[in-house]
């Protein structure tokens, strides 16, 4: 007859006590959150499901619009014939953000030193994809991304339709009435749809904005009492169109280093975010050096399928 074989009771484990300090928490859902409440443009620009996909190619169809025929009787219908075309772009952009804790300093620190790297990691992403879309952005009206001649088709501020030259000292000029009615005009011309649109503005460019009475005043806007924009400093929108600050769009040099800002009025189609890995935070304990290596890393593409879907507005930068 068998017996079970039972071990003697193990003296001295290690266990989730004593390692506490080797135990591995969960980061990832904080760091996500982060990431998400600090991201401007994100939301303001096409996303595509790429998450878990393997490849690195995105193949986006742009297909041209049918037309309708006029039926004459006994005769049959006009078949709209087309090859679409399409637009590719990577997914090849791999960023990381790293932190090596030693022990004794993980030991030693307040809990609100793990609370800080986690905010810190999904700020520090949201920033930095932030920045490629604001980069990606110059691609708006077929524009230019070389170094020195960026934002080629942008227009200026005062008069909407003026091309931005960076030349010399430049000539971008400050958000008027006139100059973004005639922006806007200029995304209807190109049959941009009205809906999901958004105005993008450095915070110099809502201070102007709030000098234009047609943008603060009752009279134009129907805001009364404690809602009115002169008491709360908000912007709301501008001809149904929402106006978003923010303070990373970037500073442009003119060739004699006159500094210039990038408005943005473009429809949600214009520019793609296709991420495949979504902020993934992990931890590993590195023995070699009695640390926790703490890494967190987000894989994504970007592309501009529909650049007459937007417009770059170049105003001064103070």
């Amino acid at each position: 007859m068998s017996t079970l074989y039972a071990p003697d009771t193990a003296t001295n484990p290690t266990t989730v006590t004593t390692a506490a300090n080797f135990i591995k928490e969960l980061w990832s859902d904080e760091v996500i959150a982060v990431y998400k409440a600090n991201t401007v443009m994100v939301p303001l620009v096409g996303s595509m499901p790429f998450s878990g996909q393997k490849g690195d190619t995105v193949h986006i169809p742009k297909p041209t619009r049918g037309s309708v025929n006029a039926k004459a009787a006994g005769t049959g219908v006009t078949i709209n014939v087309e090859t679409a075309g399409v637009f590719d772009f990577t997914v090849d952009q791999h960023f990381e953000y790293s932190r090596l804790i030693e022990d004794i300093a993980k030991i030693q620190a307040l809990d609100s030193m793990r609370a800080y790297y986690t905010d810190d990691a999904g700020y520090a992403h949201a920033l930095s994809l932030d920045s490629a879309l604001h980069t990606e952005a110059a691609k708006l009206g077929n524009g230019s991304t070389t170094a020195g001649a960026t934002y080629s088709k942008a227009v200026i501020g005062g008069d909407g339709s003026t091309t931005w030259v960076q030349t010399g000292s430049g000539n971008g000029t400050a958000l008027t009435d006139a100059g973004i009615r005639r922006v806007i005009q200029s995304l209807d011309d190109a049959n941009v749809p009205a809906r999901q649109r958004a105005l993008i503005v450095p915070p110099v460019e809502k201070r102007r904005l709030m000098g234009i009475a047609r943008f603060t005043e009752q009279a134009f806007v129907g805001e009364v009492g404690s809602s009115n924009t002169i008491r709360n400093g908000l912007i709301g929108d501008i001809y149904g169109i929402p106006v978003y600050v923010s303070t990373n769009v970037p500073t442009v040099d003119s060739s004699d280093c006159t500094s210039y800002r990038p408005c943005l009025l473009l429809q949600r189609e214009a520019i793609v975010l296709a991420e495949q890995l979504a902020p993934r935070a992990q931890s590993q304990y590195k023995q070699e050096f009695l640390a926790d290596l703490f890494t967190v890393d987000t894989i994504y593409g970007l592309g501009t399928p529909r650049p007459e879907a937007g417009t770059a507005i170049m105003v001064p930068a103070a």
